[in-house]
């Protein structure tokens, strides 16, 4: 008995490594201290730089700043051009992440610090330049991250850079509490009716690039803002945003979406049951663990007493750590959830997204590319116990397929209505001809015992992203589920050719080859959406769908194919709550009346 109890334990053992060896995501390789290259040489408005050969043969200079760091009677300040600099300064790494909780999509995780990592000194860029570049098309890339995480050191411009003879930048913009802060208090004492310094961070470094790039081979009048979620969304708000006018000249928005809150809205914190925290209430924790007062109500008392500069100088005071020490707990990757930005109608307009972007006189009305992917969710919901489990403490497995697909399949189509849909059918009513959409269908992970990433991944959220950068290795958390096959290398191939050739002349098209499948704009044809996929699951093509709210919800009430009718409901709440179509009459005929849907968390 002991010696088959052994050998069970063994072989479990072995599955385990296994399952780790497919699962677990590639080290990155140890990397080489970058060496200055004399000809990289370059001159800007600060001061000149000197970066080095990148892989590929790109031209890179790293860690530039675009702005004076935002630190003492400069935090939640509209951010300064950069300080000059005398004699030749060194552009060989990256500069700092901007503060956040530790979370995984950094290069380097420290927990230390209770938990929060970054510096406030963070808005810096980095430049891949293609050799002898003269006067060429610009993509100024805006990482992730819910606005709250992430860095722009994990990217890297250098292969499409040389690919396509592109500049390439990638920016750090400042996040959280630190990107998105509007106590009424601050804002009178820094002369602002804004909270939205992450966005005003992106708008700076976009000036920084007209003043800049062409000493960088780049050209200032073909600019392309392209990001991913929340740089989706950044890139949303850029469109929005007046005070971006001109500054770019398309826009590719991945898997992104728009939306501003009224100012007086609080941050909110998924992990505390929706419980928002405004700036006052964050004021009033850091006065009760300072001892300033013993209660919320002898803080709001405080807070009224104080003078605007009275509570600058307290504020300005605290370690950014203590200030997110407030917030408790933190969601997944480190990401709090929070107003994306404040419709302050100075930086970013009060409205809706139909409501903006329908008239082309209330945006930046440049060509689009609005695109989604197919499983967004999945990436958020493969390490939720609601949705998995292991077997043996080790091997991860989900908790029932068939409920699980259908809430990929319901968060994703919902997704698309948000970020993609709904806006393209705006732009193009109101007269915008120049919407192009894609959906990103590729699921073909290198799958392991027991767990088929195919289904528990898919074409998840951020997995799109390597294939546009044509890198799959290196920082990016997700490298090690890709098999690297060449139906992949050849999707990342079309891929760039597409998104060149759209920052080339504002149309994707044929790619830049005039090669690949005609992408047409929005509504031509009766077509709408290009499906990126491999020839192996239909391949590249266009199709005719338009997704609505009404009708992902029609579809939903309807379904009745879930085991577990209180997640059928859950998705219904999670999916439509603060739409139009969300109504209290379907959940009672659900059969969802014992669900407190405050009690609903992401």
């Amino acid at each position: 008995m002991l010696r088959k109890i052994a050998i069970g334990l063994i072989v479990a053992l072995v599955l385990a490594l296994v399952v780790i060896y497919f699962m677990w995501p590639e080290e990155p390789p140890v990397e080489l201290p970058n060496v200055a290259e004399p000809t990289t040489s370059r001159l800007t408005t600060e001061g000149e730089y000197v970066g080095f050969m990148d892989s590929n043969g790109a031209r890179a200079w790293l860690g530039i700043p675009f702005a004076a760091p935002p630190v003492d009677d400069l935090r939640w300040v509209k951010p300064q051009p950069p300080n000059p600099h005398s004699g030749m300064k060194q552009a060989l790494a990256f500069g700092y992440p901007c503060v956040q909780f530790s979370n995984q999509t950094l290069r380097e995780h420290d927990e230390s610090s209770q938990g929060v990592v970054g510096s406030e000194d963070c808005l810096y860029l980095n430049i891949w330049s293609p050799p002898n570049s003269i006067d060429a098309p610009v993509m100024f890339w805006i990482h992730g991250g819910g606005n709250s995480v992430g860095e722009a050191g994990t990217y890297n411009g250098s292969y499409i850079a040389t690919e396509h003879k592109l500049v390439v930048v990638t920016t750090n913009y400042r996040l959280g509490l630190m990107g998105w802060f509007n106590h009424p208090d601050l804002l009178a004492v820094s002369e602002q009716s804004s909270g939205n310094f992450g966005t005003l961070d992106l708008i700076r470094a976009l000036e920084w690039v007209r003043e800049n790039i062409r000493s960088f081979g780049g050209d200032p009048d073909n600019v392309t803002v392209f990001g991913e979620s929340a740089g989706g969304y950044n890139t949303l708000a850029l469109m929005a945003s007046p005070q971006a006018k001109g500054l770019f000249h398309r826009a590719i928005s991945q898997s992104g979406s728009y939306r501003v809150q009224d100012p007086s809205v609080g941050y909110m914190l998924a992990s505390e049951g929706g419980h928002t925290n405004s700036a006052r209430e964050i004021v009033n924790r850091l006065l009760i663990t300072d001892n300033l007062a013993a209660d919320e109500v002898e803080a709001s008392a405080l807070q009224g007493d104080w003078s605007p500069s009275e509570l600058h100088e307290y504020l300005k005071s605290k370690p950014a750590s203590a200030i997110y020490a407030t917030l408790g707990t933190n969601g997944g990757f480190g990401m709090i959830d929070f107003p994306a930005g404040f419709g302050d109608n100075m930086v970013l307009p009060m409205g809706s997204d139909e409501e903006i972007f329908s008239d082309t006189s209330n945006y930046n009305n440049v060509p689009v590319i609005l695109g989604t992917n197919r499983d967004e969710p999945t990436l958020f919901m493969l390490q939720n116990a609601e949705y998995t489990d292991t077997v043996l403490g080790v091997f991860p497995t989900l908790k029932d397929e068939n409920d699980y697909r259908r809430v990929v399949y319901y968060g994703a189509q919902a997704w698309k209505v948000r970020g993609v849909d709904q806006i393209a059918t705006a732009m193009t009513a109101g007269g915008h001809n120049d919407v192009y959409a894609y959906r990103f269908d590729w699921d073909e992970e290198a799958s392991s015992i027991f767990f088929d990433l195919q289904v528990a991944l898919g074409a998840g959220h951020a997995m799109e992203i390597p294939f546009v950068f044509g890198s799959f290795s290196g920082d990016n958390m997700l490298a090690g589920f890709y098999p690297n096959d060449e139906a992949q290398f050849a999707l990342s191939k079309s891929m760039m050719s597409y998104w060149a050739e759209f920052a080339y002349s504002g149309n994707p098209s044929q790619g830049r080859d005039d090669t690949e499948v005609e992408w047409t704009p929005f509504g031509e044809n009766d077509q709408t959406t290009i499906i990126l996929d491999t020839d192996a699951d239909g391949g590249i093509r266009m199709i005719g769908e338009v997704v609505t709210y009404e009708s992902v919800r029609d579809e939903l009430v309807n379904d009745q194919t879930f085991n577990d009718n209180d997640l059928r409901c859950r998705t219904y709440i999670r999916n439509f709550r603060g739409t139009p179509v969300y109504s209290e009459d379907d959940l009672s005929e659900m059969g969802c009346d014992h669900i407190d849907p405050n009690q609903v968390t992401w």
